[in-house]
């Protein structure tokens, strides 16, 4: 009985240890997380910067792939909305900042959604587009790789 729990337990906290690193929220549910951009930014190096000593992606090749990799993610979490049928009703403006692990994982994708108060999803929707940004990212697997952690951002216009 003993060794049932205790094997139980083991995949337990396997199954949430390995789910907590792949995580999509607002910036606000990340900063009640503990997980603040100072503290994110200072474990994950900038992908690209203006000062190339400063970024993961210093050549111009490199930083073509990068921005050819992130175009393919977006599209491709495009494509994987459309497909599970979440549809944009209107021109929606975000913000992304994700996290990558070295070998291209995502461990965290925040975002959020800007603009006035007429171009914000609702709540239903915010909460469905949460849900499948998380079954998204679980095992995506990003078109470049690095030898450290690193993050990208950018702004995003979801259309209808």
């Amino acid at each position: 009985m003993f060794k049932r729990v205790l094997l139980l337990f083991i995949f337990i906290v396997v199954s949430v240890s390995s789910r907590a690193q792949h995580l999509g929220m607002t910036f606000q549910e990340a900063e009640d997380h503990g997980l603040t951009l100072p503290h994110l930014d200072s474990v994950y190096k900038s992908a690209v910067h203006v000062d190339t000593s400063l970024a993961v992606f210093k050549t111009a090749q490199e930083q073509d792939s990068l921005q050819s990799a992130y175009i393919q993610l977006l599209q491709e979490f495009g494509n994987f909305l459309a497909e599970n049928e979440f549809v944009w009703e209107k021109r929606t403006p975000c913000y992304n900042r994700i996290y990558f692990s070295a070998d291209g994982g995502i461990d965290y994708f925040l975002f959020n959604f800007l603009g006035k108060p007429e171009y914000q999803p609702s709540p239903a929707q915010q909460a469905e587009f949460k849900r499948l940004l998380n079954e998204f990212i679980q095992d995506y697997q990003f078109g470049v790789t690095a030898s450290i952690k690193f993050a990208q951002f950018s702004p995003t216009t979801y259309m209808p």
